[in-house]
Order: structure tokens, then C-alpha cells, then sequence
């Protein structure tokens, strides 16, 4: 053995170890040093490496944010989870202040677990930050979410979802809600976004994303039994399926010559315009994975949560179905949902926005400092992550008397004050889904108290605490058909 290139080996091998160590070391000091120097805001990094990343993830969000504001601030306090030194901005004037600043002060940013699952949108030679530039592509795209286009939408989704109620729900006697929902909402996104109509491969995706999205903001420990890794083996998964489908629609676009009017067919066929490059397909398919998870989870959980509300609610119910059918009789039978209908369904709307006040379908959400910045007289350093939450305005009672009370007709009395409502966020990054959204929300609210009333199976059904609370055991319910005219 010629030990002499061993010797040789295992010394550059020790000395770029040691070398990277140092480095990591003196940026570590470095940056402690110059925390040290600066004033941070009050609070508590709580245990070595895990922060207070377990309470966060499972206790009730709005006590975890809560007991920190009386704590040590109502207005900002620092904590670390996910792995990450944060500060929590609380209170209309933290969620005006993010919304404020978007281009100067902070970039998006995603949790590891989420960057891992969605793993070639961040390439390794690229930040872990979510690129301004990739959010305008997706919302400014022709076609896409735009008003003009929804206009033209709505006929196609009121189909597809009274075929989906027709098919999934007709004839049942005890349906589970959230699953049936997280179908429908899958099959609109995927005809909507991708032009994708088969339902087996549908249906596969659903049970796929429903797999991966408790994941979404977890420690990414990939060991089996872990939400983490269920998500880690069904992501590849989803990602076959799609990146399947997109080789066959490039198939179908080159032999026939038709533009397609999706959004997938649109990254397909538009070339970059400074470098002329084409997307590759793998990067295609993890934005379109994005896009799908976007639309999948939080229509969902607030689609569950309304059908829920509605079951426990008989008053409201029949406030909801009065509107609804008065909708209907002023249309020819058979004749679907125009946007000019959507724009009458006011009170039903109203429901909806005190579901997602309740329980709001996403807590919150992160950015990275850009730069060191000031807010309420603390220094926050760059790098650091800046996390908004709902939690600290939509159960105030300042903005919200009787707050946990369900209430729709709060938002007919007054308009709540700004920045205390936010479900889609707000500001240059508020959700490009809404109006989106909303359409899917009140066309599936139509036919649903049209064609049933329900009382819920489970009413006590245990509800995850986190950033996306759910029906631990699902939202079962007995229906009872309903005659189209009351």
C-alpha cells in the first residue's frame, strides 16, 4: 500500500474539516458578537438546537403567541423554531408593518421541511429565500388567476363540482367531509392548473398531498414513523405523476399545435424572456407541486370548517340556504353560476369569512430579514425570520366583540378595521388565489345547502393545534337530501 498518498489524502481531507470548522466557528462568533452589541427583542430562544419549536408545532397557536405577548411584549418577541432565530410581530401594527415593507426590508421564506419536500426549487447553490421573481411569474401569468379570466371559469368549476356532489356525495347517508373536500378542491386546481382531468390520477395525488401537507412545518427528521417521512416517500410520488403528465401534454402541444389555456401549458411553452432558456420539466413539476399544495390545503380546511360551522348552526344554515335559492330561482333549470350570481352570495361569503376568522386555514406565515431593520425599538439582524400570525388580531375583542362566538353578520354591521381580518394575507404578497378561492368556496356553498342539510357525526372532533389545524379523525356527517325549493 503506498501510505505516502494515504498520509497525503487524509491531511487535505483533515485540513479542509478544520478549515471549514474555523469558518462556521468565527461566523458563529461573529454573529453573536454582533447580537450582543445591538438590542433584541425580548424573549427566549427556550431549549439548545430545538428552541421552542415542540410548542409551537402542537400546542394551540394562539395560547403559544398569546402567553408570549403578556409574557414579554404585545408587540414583538423573539423565540427560535424550526431550527431558525425568529421574532413574532404581533398585532395590526406588525402585520401593517411586513405588509409595508415586502420589497425593502423582507424576503420570502420557506421552513426546511418544505424546502426539502419541494427540493429542486431550491437549488443547492441558490438561498433557501423564495424568490420575488418566481411569485410575479406565477401570478401574472395570462390567463391564470387573473379577474378576466375567473370570469370565464366560473361555469366549468360549477359543473365540476355538482358532478363531484352527484358522484361523491348523492345517495350517502354519512360522508367524511375534509377528505371529500380536499378531492374536490384537488380536481379543480389540477383541471384548472394543468389541465389535468383523469380522477384516478387525481384521486392518487389527493391521498399523496393529504399525506405530505403535515409536514409541511415540522423538523425535517426523516425517520420512519414520522409525519416528516411519510411526506418524504409521497413527495416523489406526487412529483411522478405530474412530471408523467407534463411529458405527455409537451407530447400533445408539439404534435397538434394548440396552446393549451393552463398554467402548466404556459411554463411549458414561454421561454424565459432574457436567456430565451425553456424550464426543465423536473422544475416544472416542483412549481406545479407548489401550486397544487397551495390551492389543496387551505380551500380545504376552510371548506371543512364552513360544512362543520353550518352542522352545528341551524339558524345560519338556513340563512345560507334562503340566499342560495333565491340565487337558483332566478335562473332557467339546468343553467349555471355566473360570476354575477358569486357577487350576490353576500351573506354566504360573510360565513365563510368567520370560518376562516375562527379557525383560519394557515396561522401564519414567515419572512427572512433582508437587511438589519428596527421595529418598536428593537434591532432585528439580518438572516433572522420574521413570523406574522392571525392570532394576535382575529380573536381581539377590541376588533372582534364576542369574539368566540360565530358570527357572520359581525361583517355586515362594520367593516373590521385593516389588517385585523387577513386570511390571504396581505400587502404585495397577499395569496394570488383568492378571488381563486373564493369562487370554489361559494360555488361548492351553493349546491351543498341546495341539495342537503347535515348534522355532524363527530361534533367534539379533536382539531390540530399548529400553523394548519385540521380534523384529527376527519369531519363525518349524516346528510339528509334536501327538495331544490324550500
Amino acid at each position: 500500500m503506498d501510505y505516502s498518498n494515504l498520509y497525503i489524502f487524509l491531511s487535505t481531507l483533515l485540513a479542509i474539516f478544520t478549515t471549514t470548522t474555523l469558518a462556521f466557528l468565527f461566523s458563529a462568533y461573529k454573529s453573536k458578537s454582533h447580537e450582543k452589541s445591538i438590542n433584541l427583542p425580548p424573549g427566549s430562544f427556550g431549549w439548545p438546537i430545538i428552541g421552542e419549536t415542540f410548542a409551537f408545532l402542537h400546542n394551540d397557536h394562539e395560547k403559544f403567541v398569546g402567553d408570549r405577548m403578556k409574557k414579554y411584549s404585545s408587540k414583538i418577541f423573539k423565540t427560535k423554531i424550526l431550527g431558525e432565530r425568529t421574532v413574532v410581530l404581533c398585532g395590526t401594527a406588525g402585520h401593517k408593518f411586513v405588509a409595508s415593507n415586502e420589497e425593502k426590508l423582507f424576503a420570502a421564506w420557506r421552513p426546511h421541511s418544505m424546502q426539502k419536500l419541494f427540493r429542486s426549487s431550491y437549488q443547492k447553490a441558490a438561498s433557501t429565500i423564495m424568490l420575488r421573481q418566481m411569485e410575479k411569474h406565477v401570478s401574472q401569468a395570462p390567463g391564470f388567476l387573473r379577474a378576466e379570466a375567473l370570469v370565464g371559469y366560473v361555469a366549468a368549476m360549477d359543473s365540476m363540482v355538482l358532478d363531484h356532489l352527484k358522484t361523491h356525495w348523492d345517495g350517502k347517508q354519512v360522508v367524511e367531509a375534509h377528505r371529500l373536500t380536499q378531492l374536490l378542491v384537488l380536481t379543480l386546481s389540477a383541471k384548472s392548473f394543468m389541465g389535468l382531468e383523469d380522477h384516478c390520477r387525481i384521486d392518487k395525488l389527493a391521498e399523496l398531498m393529504d399525506t405530505m401537507m403535515p409536514a409541511l412545518h415540522t423538523i425535517p427528521v426523516n425517520i420512519p414513523g414520522t409525519a416528516f417521512h411519510r411526506a418524504m416517500k409521497a413527495a416523489p410520488a406526487a412529483r411522478e405523476i405530474i412530471q408523467s403528465f407534463i411529458k405527455e401534454k409537451k407530447e400533445v402541444m408539439a404534435s397538434t399545435g394548440n396552446k393549451m389555456h393552463d398554467f402548466l401549458s404556459y411554463m411549458i411553452a414561454t421561454a424565459d424572456p432574457v436567456t430565451g432558456r425553456f424550464m426543465p420539466e423536473n422544475e416544472i413539476a416542483d412549481k406545479i407541486m407548489g401550486i397544487v399544495a397551495a390551492s389543496f390545503n387551505s380551500p380545504a380546511m376552510t371548506t371543512t370548517f364552513i360544512v362543520k360551522f353550518l352542522g352545528e348552526r341551524p339558524d345560519i344554515y338556513d340563512k345560507v340556504r334562503i340566499e342560495q335559492l333565491e340565487i337558483l330561482k332566478s335562473k332557467k333549470s339546468g343553467e349555471a353560476l355566473n360570476w354575477d350570481d358569486m357577487q350576490k352570495m353576500k351573506y354566504s361569503w360573510n360565513v365563510a369569512l368567520e370560518a376562516m376568522r375562527l379557525i383560519p386555514p394557515l396561522q401564519g406565515t414567515f419572512r427572512e430579514a433582508a437587511k438589519d431593520f428596527t421595529y418598536q425599538g428593537y434591532t432585528i439582524p439580518k438572516g433572522w425570520k420574521v413570523y406574522w400570525t392571525v392570532s394576535t388580531t382575529n380573536m381581539n375583542p377590541e376588533y372582534f366583540p364576542a369574539p368566540e362566538e360565530f358570527d357572520p353578520t359581525r361583517f355586515e354591521k362594520a367593516t373590521p378595521p385593516p389588517y385585523t381580518n387577513i386570511p390571504f394575507g396581505s400587502g404585495p404578497r397577499i395569496c394570488p388565489g383568492m378571488d381563486y378561492a373564493r369562487l370554489q368556496i361559494l360555488s361548492f356553498m351553493h349546491h351543498l345547502v341546495i341539495r342537503f342539510k347535515w348534522e355532524l357525526v363527530n361534533p367534539n372532533c379533536k382539531i390540530t393545534g399548529g400553523m394548519n389545524p385540521f380534523p384529527v379523525d376527519g369531519l363525518k356527517v349524516r346528510l339528509q337530501a334536501q327538495p331544490s325549493q324550500a
